[in-house]
């Protein structure tokens, strides 16, 4: 029996009638040929890859590893593109991708290509492999501390650490009405050597992007200069203001301009510096990767920056000016030294033997010496006991560095024992500096208040720190200290200077003429003999008899010879 079909009859069809076929609906084409949705997509990317550059800064060099990410990121970019303007094209899912993956071949391959070149660039910079290749990045050099580092007079040590100098600069700046409300202080302040002294200059950062657009004709007026030692701080305003800084905007940005001027150099650190005419510099560290791809960071040069004029010029690690202290980093000489005390073994020996492996202390300080600035750090145990076996010293110019065996305590154990010698106060210790005091190592430290105040000074013999010395002044200190390695016979006693033997010569003769002054209280008798144009000086103190001398009496006179009119008696007679 036929079933009546309702579908069909109330939409008119006939029941005996094959169904049509449905039509499959087809996107529209996208607009354009592929020519120019590549170029459209290229634009794009280029436009991308302008501003990303701009605001990012990544250095053109195969050693950085923001260029393959940047250049994966570029891949993107164009790929994406590309989709959105061919549209979809295909009747399903598996069509459409196996059409785009044709048409983005080539990024598709740059893509991988980056991954594989970073993959295996930091396999063949992998400490596991190259670990001796590590070790070798700081050559090292023994020397001997009392020979090498100038023993220094109480007057001529650096007082201030890195807070307190930046704490004056910020009350000197608060003086000066016309700077505090238009520029802060930033506090990467850097120790250098001006002129032989050891001072740290602070430069100036416009407070916000309104005062720099108020400022940004003239520029910044002034830099802060402090003397470390008589703790004087000094503005000194520039004739013509600092242009180029870090908190500059657009194209007079420091590091913008660094890069637009040099776009395949990577930059380590850049630090504010003066000439010896005080002239205002940016010198800029040129970072280098020395083994595998990525791995083993150095310095093999600077670029000089003129704060002022903007005007640069790159030298050669060798050939950067004496005037210049600070090229290499601190970080990277500590991460260079914890290389070589950790894997001049080799790697094994670091994680399992760990035998004679050694590594940097927690903290550093600086060492003004032959005019540059040596970065100080101690040396202990990886084991991380609580003493030094050592200490090293680094050019940070020249990355010069010398390792000096003194076993000892490290510095934080050192601030611990000052802070105990006046535990009464709660005073709190600085880093300590270290010092060629008396021929021995010295750890000198400032003892603060909670405020921040330097209230007292403190000496720590580092191969004993049970000898601590401190005082209300430098000059107390040091005395104090010396006389604590005497009587811990570290020291030899002083012996009284004895006076060296003169030859006396003697005269006899008559009194011809006598003359008396008081002087002080005390008479003195001038004695001129016969026939003679000197005249002798007695005092009545050390020669009572003087007193009864008259003209005509004949004297014996012993006395050193002199070429001057008036000679001292060292010894006098009277003969009857």
């Amino acid at each position: 029996m036929k079933i009546f079909d309702f579908k069909m009859y109330t939409s008119g069809m006939n029941p005996g009638a094959q169904a049509p076929e449905r039509k499959v609906r087809q996107p529209k084409p996208p607009k354009g040929g592929p020519v120019f949705r590549v170029l459209i997509s290229l634009l794009i990317t280029l436009v991308f890859g302008g501003i990303y550059f701009y605001l990012k800064l990544p250095a053109l060099n195969i050693h950085n590893e923001g260029l393959y990410s940047f250049v994966i990121l570029l891949c993107i970019v164009f790929s994406v593109c590309m989709i959105l303007l061919q549209g979809f094209r295909s009747s399903s899912v598996r069509e459409y991708v196996g059409y785009t993956r044709k048409k983005l071949a080539v990024p598709f391959v740059i893509v991988i290509l980056s991954i594989l070149v970073m993959v295996v660039g930091s396999i063949a910079g992998w400490v596991v492999f190259r670990a001796k290749a590590y070790s070798e990045l700081m050559p090292m050099t023994t020397g001997d501390f009392a020979a090498e580092v100038s023993e220094i007079g109480w007057s001529q040590i650096p007082l201030l650490d890195e807070n307190s100098s930046n704490n004056l600069a910020n009350r000197k700046l608060g003086e000066l009405s016309d700077l505090v409300s238009q520029f802060e202080v930033d506090d990467a302040s850097a120790q250098i050597n001006y002129q032989g002294n050891p001072v740290r200059v602070n430069y100036l950062n416009y407070s916000d992007f309104f005062k720099w657009w108020n400022n940004r004709g003239t520029g910044i007026p002034a830099y802060i200069r402090i003397d470390m030692r008589s703790q004087d701080v000094e503005v000194v305003r520039l004739e013509e203001g600092i242009k180029y800084s870090p908190s500059e905007y657009f194209n007079r940005n420091l590091l913008r301009h660094l890069r637009f001027q040099y776009p395949t150099l990577m930059f380590d650190d850049v630090n504010f510096e003066i000439d010896d005419e005080g002239t205002p510099y940016w010198i800029a560290s040129v970072l280098t990767k020395r083994i595998g791809l990525f791995g083993g960071a150095d310095i093999n040069g600077a670029v000089l920056v003129n704060a002022v004029t903007g005007e640069s010029q790159y030298y050669d690690i060798g050939d950067v000016p004496s005037w210049v202290d600070r090229v290499y980093s601190s970080d990277l000489i500590v991460n260079q030294y914890d290389y070589y005390g950790r894997y001049h073994n080799g790697f094994w020996n670091s994680i399992f033997g760990q035998k004679d492996c050694t590594e940097t202390t927690d903290g550093f300080n600086y060492i003004a010496q032959d005019d540059d600035v040596w970065l100080y750090t101690g040396i202990t145990s990886v084991t991380g006991d609580r003493g030094n076996i050592g200490f090293i010293l680094v050019n940070q110019r020249t990355k010069e560095a010398r390792y000096y065996s003194c076993a000892g305590a490290e510095e934080y154990s050192a601030a611990s024992s000052a802070e105990g010698a006046v535990q009464q106060f709660s005073y709190k210790a600085t880093f300590p500096l270290l010092l060629n005091i008396s021929d021995q190592p010295t750890y000198f430290m400032a003892l603060k208040d909670a405020a921040g105040l330097v209230k007292m000074y403190a000496m720590v013999n580092v191969q004993q720190y049970q000898i601590v010395a401190t005082g209300n002044t430098v000059s107390d200190c040091q005395q104090k200290y010396h006389e604590l390695l005497i009587e811990n016979q570290i020291l030899a006693e002083e012996e009284p200077e004895t006076e060296p033997e003169v030859e006396l010569l003697k005269t006899s003769g008559k009194i011809e003429e006598i003359r008396s002054a008081n002087i002080d209280g005390n008479t003195i008798y001038y004695l001129r003999l016969e026939k003679g144009t000197v005249y002798y000086t007695v005092s009545a103190k050390e020669y009572p008899m003087a007193v009864i001398l008259d003209v005509g009496d004949r004297v014996d006179i012993s006395y050193v010879q002199s070429e001057e009119t008036l000679v001292e008696a060292e010894e006098l007679e009277i003969k009857k």
